[in-house]
């Protein structure tokens, strides 16, 4: 295993160099959309994947990386998932939408997976500093605080992020319409930040449709190492190399039961 503090200081370090300095400093030819107008990437991104790829691999010698910025130009990259070397999984700027529009809701995350499983995870918040970390077996820490998810509340209470975005048309409509049956919704289009919400006891579930590693490897352990609960809408585990289903994350079994049964019948 590294070091978990070598890695958030490196982290820190790339986020400061590569990513601040463009922050409300973007022009539109630092700008472009990938698959649409909804997937950009930035000037910011793509330096800071090209910082951390090599200076993470020099931590772990003999692992891989898979970068969000190299995958969407190599789709072959996945296969590391599948393998028996490490794999770094890197999102250099999640919440790229909010970074490019100047509003302060995006973040770094990075994932250690060995195997098919998540052994470790960190999310950086570049703007107020906030550092996330767990080892797998650990526990989840916060700015070297140790950290628990939100106790369970009944519907009508709980806060949540329940993304309707890329799932089917009929789903949407039927999640939308139950979702009113719950307390409040919390949609920051950066699932770093919503992680950040969980662990900080300040959102109580999270519902995703679109799997990509960097979005959720990190995600998921530092929740579960919070005393969280996550699965697939169809109670199977979550894994590093699935790519989609509907995720949903809350702070315990039963209330991820009752969750599940109200928003999906």
């Amino acid at each position: 295993m590294p070091d978990v503090d070598q890695v958030s200081a490196l982290i820190r370090s790339v986020a400061k160099t590569e990513i601040l300095p463009w922050f409300r400093n973007l022009d539109a030819s630092a700008i472009r959309e990938k698959t649409g107008p909804l997937d950009l990437v930035t000037k910011a991104d793509e330096a800071a994947e090209r910082a951390l790829t090599p200076a993470l691999a020099s931590l772990l010698p003999g692992s891989r990386v898979v970068g969000e910025e190299a995958a969407s130009e190599d789709d072959g990259v996945f296969a590391h998932l599948d393998g028996d070397d490490p794999v770094w999984i890197i999102d250099p700027v999640d919440g790229t939408m909010n970074f490019a529009q100047g509003r302060p809701l995006f973040a770094v995350i990075v994932a250690l997976v060995h195997r098919g499983e998540t052994i470790a995870g960190w999310i950086h918040d570049p703007m107020d500093g906030r550092m996330a970390t767990a080892l797998k077996g650990g526990g989840a820490w916060l700015d070297g605080r140790r950290v628990r998810v939100a106790d369970a509340v009944p519907l009508p209470s709980m806060v949540c992020a329940l993304s309707t975005r890329f799932c089917d048309d009929a789903l949407a409509a039927q999640l939308e319409e139950r979702a009113k049956g719950v307390g409040e919704r919390v949609n920051l289009s950066s699932a770093a930040q919503e992680y950040l919400r969980l662990l900080e006891g300040r959102a109580h579930a999270s519902l995703y449709h679109r799997l990509m590693p960097w979005d959720h490897a990190a995600g998921i352990l530092l929740h579960a190492e919070a005393g969280g609960f996550a699965a697939l809408a169809d109670g199977s585990p979550y894994r590093p190399s699935l790519r989609s289903g509907s995720l949903l994350a809350a702070p315990d079994a039963e209330s991820w039961r009752v969750l599940r049964d109200h928003l999906f019948g």
